[in-house]
């Protein structure tokens, strides 16, 4: 799981995702996620670790973690390749709490 800039370049419509599925050691991206006006698929551009912004690890100890994301924003499960049509969303399936 990795942290993901996306473009859409017909809407010019721009989102990030903590949800991108990367084949392990890489950044090749398996699922897509659809523009929320355009609904057409994209892979992101950058891709990068989802890491604790105090000290830029992937895992860590931190008494107090900063974090890459806003855990409070839901996943658009209807927006994402990987938990699209499925009853399980992917931030129920495999939680952020379990990489930092």
């Amino acid at each position: 799981q990795k942290y993901g800039y996306f473009h859409c370049k017909d809407c010019k419509t721009r989102w990030e995702s903590a949800y991108v599925w990367c084949i392990s050691g890489s950044n090749k991206v398996y699922f897509k996620q659809l523009c929320r006006k355009c609904q057409k698929g994209f892979n992101p551009y950058r891709v990068e670790p989802i890491q604790c912004q105090t000290c830029s690890k992937t895992r860590c100890s931190c008494p107090q973690k900063k974090r890459h994301i806003d855990l409070k924003r839901p996943h658009r499960q209807e927006l994402c390749g990987r938990c699209k049509g499925k009853r399980l969303s992917c931030d129920s399936t495999y939680s952020f709490k379990y990489i930092v």
